[in-house]
This record gives structure tokens, sequence and C-alpha cells, in this order.
């Protein structure tokens, strides 16, 4: 994305890709997620954090169907979307990836790859069966638009490499490629840090900058702050499923709640002794 690009987005609204509306879930007596609203715009990265147990992965299931709300609205382009069916979210352009890897453990880097494209793919089995002129045409398409995503995300070069058998940090990226394969609008990544050292961190940052400028919309769950707070244009904080704030990175850097919220309360005693280094253990 150019420079004149960035100038005119940041002056322009850009379309509004997803909503939330005064969406709550509950389990049994337990409110996992309480009026909880907020909105992802296209080509924004919108960081998702909170303490542990604070609903944050609730709130992905919520988004992806595999939980349905019992009250409030989830929009996507203004449509809603509330309780349809996890495969029609992904057709929509929702794609998200997990806390734990998922990774096809007897298929190359490659092949997983591909298979991130299974909803696309028109040719019915008995087609793949006569290998079939049109079969084999849309074989080497989706082959040449996955190994295009293992370009974008450095991956070429193993391609044929059993998946499982790359360093973590690599596995990280082979799944977030599968996701891309499918050329989503809005892409939910759920911890993608988790595990990687600082040199992965850095990589990780470089990526979903890359991805962003494409014009993909992202939606991150992350505990590194060193992620959340190089990456994300926006920030909602939530904690015991509610949302406690919400603004940029440098607004929820010194916001007292969200402090508050990742170290509890200090008493005089420890405020007095060193206010300065407990904040910034927190973000």
């Amino acid at each position: 994305m150019t420079t004149q690009q960035r100038v005119k987005e940041s002056v322009e609204p850009r379309e509004t890709m997803l909503e939330l509306e005064n969406v709550g879930i509950s389990f049994g007596g337990l409110r996992a997620v309480d009026g909880l609203g907020f909105k992802i715009r296209r080509s924004e990265v919108v960081g998702l954090i909170g303490p542990n147990g604070a609903g944050k992965t609730t709130v992905f299931n919520l988004i992806t169907s595999i939980y349905r709300p019992t009250d409030g609205a989830i929009r996507w382009r203004g449509k809603e979307i509330t309780g349809l069916p996890p495969y029609r979210i992904a057709e929509m352009g929702i794609r998200r990836t997990f806390q734990t890897i998922r990774l096809f453990s007897d298929m190359t880097v490659l092949e997983n790859v591909a298979a991130g494209a299974h909803r696309q793919i028109r040719q019915r089995w008995w087609q793949g069966l006569l290998n079939t002129s049109t079969q084999q045409k849309e074989e080497r398409e989706l082959l040449e638009r996955a190994h295009a995503v293992l370009e974008r995300l450095d991956l070429a070069a193993v391609a044929n490499e059993l998946a499982v058998s790359l360093p973590y940090g690599a596995q990280r990226r082979v799944e977030l490629a599968r996701t891309l394969i499918a050329e989503p609008e809005l892409v939910i990544l759920d911890e993608p840090a988790a595990g990687l050292n600082d040199q992965e961190s850095e990589e990780l940052n470089a990526t979903i900058r890359a991805i962003r400028d494409s014009g993909i919309a992202i939606l991150l769950v992350e505990h590194d702050m060193n992620v959340v707070m190089n990456v994300t244009d926006h920030i909602v904080v939530i904690n015991f499923g509610k949302k406690i704030a919400e603004g940029t990175p440098a607004e929820i850097r010194t916001n007292p709640q969200v402090i508050e919220a990742y170290l509890g309360q200090p008493d005089d005693d420890d405020e007095a002794q060193a206010p300065e280094e407990k904040r910034g253990v927190a973000i």
C-alpha cells in the first residue's frame, strides 16, 4: 500500500466489515460475555486483549458461530450473521486460526496449504476419480495459488517437506498460509505468537502488517504485548466478559482500568515503592 493510499484511507472512512452489538452468552449461571460491542474495518488490525479467563476465545467462537449468542447481534458487512452455520461464516470470508497448531501430520507444507481452499473447489469426487481435464485444470490452479501464498510467507523452499517436521515458528506460518489461500476478508488469529522466540515474533509482526496492507482485516488475540502494541491499529480490552476499554495502543497502554485488570489494584505501599515498574509489567 502506497503512502498516498494510506493518507487517503486516513481521511476517508473505511468500510465496516464486522460489527458486534451488545453480544452476550451465558453457560449455566456463568456470564462469559456480557454486552460486548466493537467494529472491525477493512485493512485494520484490531487487538482483543484481557487477562486469562476474560472471555477472548469465547468471543472468537461467537463470531465463527461455534457458539450462538444468547443475546445481541453479529453483522458482516451490514448483514446479520448471528447463529449461521460455521461453514457459511467461512464462505462469507471469515477465517480463523487456533491457539494450538492443527496441521495434517502426514501431509507436506504444500498439501496442508492447498487443503485450506477446500470450500472453493468446484469439481465433484467423480471428476477426480475420472481425472477429467476440468479437474486437472482446477488442481493446477489450486497448486499455483498455494505456491504463491508460500512465497508470500517465505515458505516456498520447504513446500515439499512434511509440515510437522518444520520448526515451531515455521509451522505457525504454514497454518496462516492455509488460512490465506481461502482469500478471506477477515482473519481471526488466536494467540499466533504463542511459543515463538523473539526473532519469530518480529517475523510474525511483519507478516501481520503485510496481510493488513493487502486489504485484509485482522482480529488478534495475543498475550505478547510486544506483538499487540506493534501491529494493532485499535485495541478492545475485556475483563470478565465485559469491555473495559477501547482505543489506540497508546491510549490502552496508560489506561488505569487496563493496568488494574492485568495487575490487580495495588495497595498504597506497593504503589509507593515501584508504580512505574508494576505498570510496565502489564502492557
